[in-house]
């Protein structure tokens, strides 16, 4: 079962710079760590929901990493993870229902600290689904706790993650493979809940302008989040990042 939104993965250029900018724009910033592969390391902003942002930044050319593609196209919202309850069932029943991912992959970094992490991943098959993050060490290590959720400006949770798309109609399909679940279909685009979180699904006829730089900077994916509590309407030019603040109801 897939039963939360786990984290947003934000490329930056240098990653002390990026703490910097993230931690003047309101936000606690948790050390990381180096990647087991030694291509990236990263610095992690938690919330009490149980998501957290992942800044993360090249230590050292890595073409053959998945992420790689997205330095040409400069800093920004790169990718999302899911949780599983277990990461092999979830790719298994995603197969039985026609979709493939490819996993699981195992995972890990080591915190500044020295406590070692796995995890174990699963890579979809298009660019408009999330990857599957799932925990072999307790999560609990992985994610930074309430010492790091007292954000200056209000940020709580991550509320919507808007993924751009070519095809709204073939991207509910594949999600509605992945999760079990129909999106929920609208003119200009599909939701779907998941936990605390909404995934939101747009194409090119949305108008959304993050949803068009998107699709003609990097292709498909996730291109802008809302933040539950967020005092400040739009961090995207502060951040070189779409992060703003969820509509209040």
């Amino acid at each position: 079962m897939i039963h939360a939104l786990d984290h947003v993965v934000i490329l930056v250029e240098q990653l002390a710079s990026a703490i910097a900018a993230y931690t003047a724009a309101g936000f606690v910033v948790a050390p990381g760590g180096e990647h087991a592969d030694g291509a990236t390391h990263n610095a992690l902003i938690s919330f009490p929901d149980g998501t957290y942002l992942e800044l993360i930044a090249f230590r050292r050319p890595a073409p053959e990493h998945r992420w790689w593609r997205h330095v040409a196209a400069g800093p920004g919202l790169i990718d999302f993870a899911l949780l599983p309850t277990n990461t092999t069932i979830a790719v298994a029943t995603a197969a039985d229902r026609g979709l493939m991912m490819n996993g699981p992959v195992p995972g890990g970094r080591i915190r500044p600290d020295g406590i070692s992490l796995a995890w174990e991943t699963a890579w979809p098959p298009s660019p408009d689904l999330p990857f599957l993050c799932g925990d072999v060490t307790d999560r609990a290590y992985r994610v930074p706790d309430a010492d790091f959720w007292g954000h200056s400006n209000g940020a709580k949770g991550i509320a919507e993650v808007v993924v751009a798309v070519t095809d709204l109609v073939a991207s509910v399909g594949r999600y509605a493979a992945l999760l079990g679940v129909t999106p929920q279909a609208f003119p200009a685009e599909a939701r779907i809940r998941l936990g605390e979180s909404e995934i939101v699904l747009r194409g090119p006829d949305s108008g959304d302008p993050h949803v068009l730089d998107r699709l003609t900077r990097r292709g498909e994916g996730i291109c802008a989040i809302t933040l539950k509590g967020l005092q400040f309407p739009d961090l995207s030019p502060q951040l070189g990042a779409a992060i703003m603040a969820a509509p209040i109801a």
